[in-house]
């Protein structure tokens, strides 16, 4: 069976939806939780979603404390790690969940409007990652994942801002991956199919029943436990369903005649060049340039 007793995790965004569903779910199997969300205008005493859901666990047996971090500020990484060792001495699991969506085409979205959605969807992640790599790495053991979406590997109209945001979290993902392998920092992305307040809007009731962020846990705490080996991944969850998804290459076509090499030849060819057959997903970008560069043949 896996658990995680002993472990320390910090999770985002862990109030409500998605975060409060894998704080939840790490909590029951013996992690110690740091449950952030930022406090909300109204919000009473006692009464805060992170506190909410840490009193939740608590309730249940286990451990937790409430953070109320703005995670678009610089300083909020380095105070969410510190509260981790101040309470528990150690940190072993981050949780990149915080984020937030957009409802506006491109030529309709401001430039601050566009920099708020990085700070909290990209920087966000990046100050709590940057804060925690070095815990992780010199204790030989860490556990990393970051929130991203459907949109950043596939794009959606009107979110042009969300999609790069979410899209920059696996480029960062991927690299850190590497990074990491050799210190047992494993690190992976989850894009998570879940009505949560983001969502509902848009969502049927029979997507509500269908969509609960609760079944998009079990993967999660999958990846952040001792047992996995799984690295580097991207990995589409939702509705009790769960799939890779990769950034790959197909054959395409290469000239080996300068006199080849035109609009017109490429004109004629682009149905081969566009074409995906014999998709590849390669280790890291030098594995992609070595193959391009071997199987190309070179113009005589």
């Amino acid at each position: 069976m896996i658990r995680l007793d002993g472990r320390v995790a910090i999770i985002t965004g862990a109030g409500n939806g998605l975060g409060r569903a894998y704080a939840l779910a790490l909590a029951a199997r013996g992690a110690r939780i740091v449950v952030n969300n930022r406090r909300r205008a109204g919000d009473s005493p006692g009464a805060a979603s992170a506190e909410l859901t840490a009193a939740v666990i608590r309730a249940a047996g286990g451990e937790a404390v409430a953070n109320f971090d703005d995670v678009r500020l610089a300083a909020s990484g380095a105070n969410l790690v510190a509260q981790a060792l101040d309470t528990w001495g150690r940190l072993d699991i981050v949780v990149n969940n915080a984020g937030v969506g957009q409802h506006a085409a491109f030529h309709k979205i401001g430039l601050d409007e566009w920099r708020d959605i990085f700070d909290l969807n990209f920087y966000g992640s990046l100050y709590l990652t940057h804060a925690a790599w070095p815990k992780l790495r010199d204790q030989g053991f860490g556990r990393l994942l970051v929130s991203a979406s459907s949109a950043g590997l596939h794009g959606l109209h009107g979110l042009t801002a969300y999609s790069a945001s979410k899209s920059a979290l696996i480029g960062l993902m991927r690299s850190l991956a590497q990074e990491g392998a050799a210190r047992n920092v494993l690190c992976n992305a989850i894009c998570p199919y879940a009505t949560t307040a983001m969502t509902e809007a848009q969502s049927t009731p029979e997507m509500v029943a269908a969509m609960r962020p609760e079944f998009v846990a079990p993967m999660v705490t999958y990846l952040v436990s001792d047992q996995t080996r799984v690295n580097g991944r991207v990995i589409v969850a939702g509705k009790g369903a769960f799939r890779r998804a990769v950034m790959g290459e197909g054959e395409g076509v290469a000239y080996a005649q300068a006199a080849q090499l035109n609009p017109e030849s490429i004109a004629r060819d682009v149905e081969r060049i566009d074409s995906l057959q014999g998709l590849r997903d390669f280790p890291d970008a030098l594995a992609a340039f070595s193959q391009f560069y071997q199987v190309s043949p070179g113009l005589a």
